[in-house]
């Protein structure tokens, strides 16, 4: 028998009692229906999981300039001088592993606005690759200053949820201008909530301005390579003197100073240096990638020498990333363990009706096999007919799973995501059990002898 009358065959057995034939598919519908529903709300789930603690900073990259000392004398991590902006930019360029890289810029100034002051956790100077660093793009409203207003030294800022509420009484602030240090910034836009981070310090209570603005204008640094006010060196005089109101109260000349020998030789003037460089990896497995490339590339840029230590230092959100990792691999683990009773339940069930199915047709089985059928042709059949019931309960079961999926985001808004892949694995393995769980049967039909079987009552 060909293939095509094999399948005919099997199909005409199966329709010939229909209701046994559904009552047997129920188990791999269920069992189907089960696994793509726990499939897609498991994916949901794991992706909402796997986005909030990426907002906390799984992915994410600290780099601090080395350490400077002196007589002996360690002044701590990031006194040395050694990070710039050109390093981020070169960052950004030259790792395929990072997907954002922000310099960044810190004070501490109170924010005065109106009648009304507030000192905020953090005020970051930095640029608008932060923001799609730390996931905080869009923004809840307005719009982020841009790549020009960084080079400009723009006056202008974003601000979080927590300076909203404390300052401008939960009103938009949208437009309005707050003071850092006696300088006006126009607020541009409003960042969305994020929370308390990891170690319970509220990351709403920011201001995020252009780095060049807080570096020159708020913490008073020329472009000498001077550290951050809030660094505490080399920045002193300038904080000292903030009070006098000036726009660069303290601080060096941002140009180099004219040349007075008369020569015409160029003044050589040395890159800006900021506190540190905030990354982004392109996922938790390129962490380590990350850390690998950076180092090379600025230990080049540094012009370290083999055997020289590192001139800065990289921090990894190392916990954050286990705790994502661990999180995934329990959920799919969970899923496994579900798909694998479902289905085994199912296909138990199409053993059992397959069996009963050989019994009640044994005469049938030798009346075929009188008239020239093989053990081959029976095995084949009673195969395609286990098979055909599976994939009809799986298509079924792939709808039903489907459309529960679909109800759960509706009703219960919890977040669901279509997986493909499970998709097609449900296909794939309702075939395979099937087969597994059908050929028992089948061969103990193909087994029989034909004088038994006609004799058979």
């Amino acid at each position: 028998m060909t293939l095509t009358k094999t399948f005919a065959t099997s199909l005409k057995a199966l329709t010939r009692n229909i209701t046994r034939s559904a009552l047997t598919v129920l188990g791999i519908v269920i069992g189907i229906a089960a696994v793509i529903a726990m499939m897609e709300i498991g994916k949901g789930s794991s992706s909402s999981i796997s986005k909030t603690i990426s907002s906390m900073g799984a992915n994410n990259l600290l780099l601090f300039p080395g350490t400077a000392a002196s007589g002996g004398v360690s002044f701590g991590a990031g006194s040395s001088l050694t990070m710039t902006a050109e390093d981020c930019e070169a960052i950004l360029r030259d790792c395929p592993a990072v997907a954002h890289a922000a310099p960044l810029v810190r004070a501490r100034v109170q924010v005065i606005y109106q009648d009304k002051n507030w000192v905020p956790n953090q005020i970051a100077g930095t640029t608008p690759e932060y923001l799609a660093a730390r996931d905080w793009l869009p923004l809840a409203e307005g719009e982020v200053f841009s790549e020009g207003e960084v080079r400009n030294s723009s006056r202008v800022c974003l601000v979080g949820q927590t300076i909203v509420r404390e300052l401008f009484g939960g009103k938009s602030p949208v437009g309005a201008e707050i003071r850092l240090q006696g300088v006006g910034f126009r607020v541009l836009g409003v960042l969305t909530s994020k929370g308390a981070n990891a170690f319970g310090q509220d990351q709403d209570d920011v201001v995020v301005a252009p780095w060049t603005t807080i570096k020159y204008r708020v913490n008073g640094s020329g472009g000498s390579g001077g550290s951050s006010g809030s660094s505490g060196s080399s920045g002193g005089s300038a904080s000292g003197g903030s009070s006098s109101g000036s726009v660069y109260p303290g601080a060096a000349s941002v140009f180099p100073p004219p040349n007075t020998t008369g020569g015409q030789a160029a003044m050589p003037v040395r890159f800006a240096n900021v506190d540190q460089i905030y990354c982004s990896a392109v996922g938790p497995d390129q962490i380590q990638p990350a850390i690998r490339q950076i180092t090379q590339l600025l230990r080049e840029r540094h012009r370290l020498r083999e055997g020289e230590p590192d001139d800065f230092s990289i921090r990894d959100m190392t916990e954050m990333a286990k705790a994502l990792s661990g999180s995934t691999s329990t959920m799919t683990n969970l899923l496994l363990a579900v798909a694998l009773i479902s289905l085994v339940v199912g296909g138990v069930g199409i053993m059992n009706i397959m069996l009963v199915s050989v019994t009640e047709r044994t005469r049938e089985i030798g009346l075929r096999m009188a008239v020239g059928a093989r053990a081959r042709d029976i095995l084949t059949q009673f195969l395609m007919e286990a098979t055909l019931l599976c994939l009809i309960g799986g298509i079924t079961g792939l709808a039903l799973g489907r459309g529960a999926a679909m109800m759960v985001k509706e009703f219960l808004h919890w977040p669901v995501e279509a997986s493909v892949e499970a998709v097609v694995a449900s296909i794939f393995v309702s075939a395979s059990v099937g087969m597994v769980f059908g050929f028992y049967p089948a061969w103990k039909a193909s087994r029989l002898d034909p004088i038994e079987a006609l004799r058979y009552e």
